[in-house]
């Protein structure tokens, strides 16, 4: 038994040095705007915008656009960049064919993106809202960028005139004997159109947008849930009380 504990700390110890060893970095909590309407609809345009040149949502339809309290009217004036239906599928504006010639792979679809990617780390949210905004410049990689969050990423930083240019800055640490490089904080190269504090209540926006389309009906779902749970916490109380009464007699 000492041996198997032995060899078990040695082995999440292991771990935890080669994960140290990449630069990885924790997952942030996504502020979790499902609920914000405002937040909602300005998720969807930067979806649009800048998403949706590349990504598709294929099991999305822009006249669903609706339930976060946009009409049809304003889905068609400022949303419909890559169809003139409003109840056609979200589709990319790039070629498949040019997007995986200039990629090395086809963009993935991102309508159910933020369900997909949870993890040890947290939710496919939290994990989404980190990897929007850990992108720096490196002039090693075709596309001139990287990611701490996914390293030797294939994609570009689409949103860098908005946050600007950063690069990671890192410490060395002994773990374990052996001298590691840990991230510690960022460095603003270059400013962005935004203020740090903006581009991150943006991305928030963003987020909170990609988690709604995964699941349009999940608030939907949360209140009905609570209503069930509570009809059926009445319900058991009304059937103990019942079995009491129908058995108070019985000897």
């Amino acid at each position: 038994m000492k041996k198997l504990i032995f060899a078990l700390m040695i082995a999440v110890g292991l771990v935890a040095g080669a994960q140290a060893s990449t630069g990885g970095v924790a997952w942030d909590k996504a502020p979790g705007k499902t609920n914000d309407l405002a937040a909602l609809q300005n998720g969807a345009k930067l979806f649009v915008n800048y998403c949706l040149n590349c990504h598709s949502a294929a099991y999305m339809r822009f006249n669903r656009l609706k339930d976060i309290g946009l009409t049809e009217q304003q889905i068609k004036d400022n949303l419909l960049f890559t169809t003139d239906k409003v109840g056609e599928t979200m589709k990319a504006a790039i070629d498949p064919k040019q997007a995986k010639a200039w990629f090395g792979a086809n963009p993935p679809d991102l309508t159910v993106i933020a369900r997909s990617r949870s993890g040890a780390g947290g939710s496919g949210a939290d994990y989404l809202y980190t990897y929007l905004r850990t992108f720096y410049r490196d002039e090693t990689k075709a596309t001139g960028w990287n990611n701490l969050t996914f390293p030797n990423v294939a994609m570009p930083h689409v949103l860098w005139e908005l946050q600007g240019e950063r690069k990671p800055v890192y410490s060395e640490q002994e773990e374990h004997g052996h001298k590691v490089s840990v991230f510690k904080n960022w460095q603003q190269v270059t400013p962005g159109s935004m203020t740090p504090l903006q581009y991150d209540q943006a991305i928030g926006d963003l987020v909170g947008y990609l988690q709604w389309m995964g699941e349009p009906a999940q608030n939907t779902r949360v209140r009905v849930g609570v209503w069930v749970l509570m009809f059926l916490l009445f319900l058991t109380f009304v059937t103990w009380r019942l079995n009491a009464a129908f058995w108070k007699d019985v000897k």
